[in-house]
């Protein structure tokens, strides 16, 4: 019986160590595994944290270069320049943009992906619209370019036609003036001389009782011809102009001046004697001397002369 139980609690000893080893292995293969799956955590850790570091990193390098790019479309923007007031008013609102977006994006710390993408989208936009700009701005300089060297050109072509036409005018008028002076009648052999009572001449003032102007007009085929009224001034040997009437005016150059007598002539381009009488009436005495006379005929002085009346 004793036997028996002794080898019965050898068994039962045998297997609860047969069993306490089981449970030990079974512990180590656990702590094991769970060792495995926490090296693995690790290294997963690891991993991801430089996979995300990259990636941070990249977002970083992407920011620095949208911040760089839109410095530097600041600066082409600054150096856009039109006199075009529609594509001014485009360009300062495009720049405005830009800074307020530079702005934005120097305050961003960390930019995810989302954001990152949408402020290149902006960019890509800006410099598109700044590409359009210039394009604009290089085609209405040029535009300019062309416009100014056209007038410039029409200038010139002006310059050289109004001193054309000054040289035409200058031209014109000398001729003018030639024609004028071609159609100047004269008073040829003009002479003045007393009359007495019988119409006598006389050089004696006291025996005068009228002057005589007398000359012919010259041949001329230029002049006008038809009805003409031929002036005579008489000054006295003290310079007073011999008058019948204060009003009896005509027209010389550009001034208006008083006359000792008229006559009306009917000329027509050939000689023409003609006699010009101042009656002696005693409102202006005559006095001994020597006399000037001046023959005037459409607006010119076309002779001079004098005469003595002795006493």
């Amino acid at each position: 019986m004793l036997a028996y139980t002794d080898l019965d609690e050898y068994k039962m000893t045998d297997q609860i160590q047969t069993s306490s080893n089981k449970s030990i292995d079974k512990k180590n293969i656990l702590v094991i595994a769970l060792a495995v799956i926490l090296v693995v955590v690790v290294i997963l850790f690891f991993f991801q944290r430089n996979a995300h570091n990259e990636i941070v990193g990249q977002m970083n390098q992407e920011k620095d270069s949208i911040q760089s790019e839109l410095k530097t479309l600041v600066v082409n923007y600054d150096s856009l320049k039109t006199d075009n007031e529609d594509l001014n008013t485009t360009l300062m609102v495009t720049q405005s943009e830009i800074k307020n977006l530079l702005n934005e994006v120097e305050q961003v710390k960390k930019a995810s992906y989302r954001e990152i993408s949408g402020y290149r989208s902006k960019v890509t936009t800006l410099r598109g619209i700044m590409k359009s700009l210039y394009n604009q701005i290089d085609s209405l300089n040029e535009r300019n370019k062309v416009l100014f060297a056209e007038n410039q050109e029409v200038k010139l072509q002006y310059t050289e036609v109004k001193s054309e036409n000054e040289q035409l005018s200058k031209e014109k008028e000398k001729l003018e003036q030639t024609v004028k002076r071609a159609q100047i009648l004269e008073a040829l052999d003009l002479r003045g001389t007393g009359l007495n009572p019988r119409d006598k001449e006389t050089l004696k003032v006291a025996r005068t009782s009228k002057l005589m102007i007398s000359f012919t007009l010259s041949k001329n085929l230029t002049a006008k011809r038809g009805a003409k009224n031929i002036y005579i001034r008489i000054m006295r040997p003290d310079q007073l102009l011999l008058l019948e009437s204060e009003q009896d005016l005509f027209k010389y150059e550009d001034l208006k001046i008083a006359y000792t007598a008229k006559r009306e002539v009917n000329y027509e381009g050939m000689e023409l004697p003609i006699n010009i009488y101042w009656n002696n009436t005693g409102k202006d005495p005559l006095l001994a001397g020597t006399y000037t006379v001046d023959v005037f005929a459409d607006g010119y002085n076309i002779g001079s002369s004098e005469f003595v009346l002795r006493k």
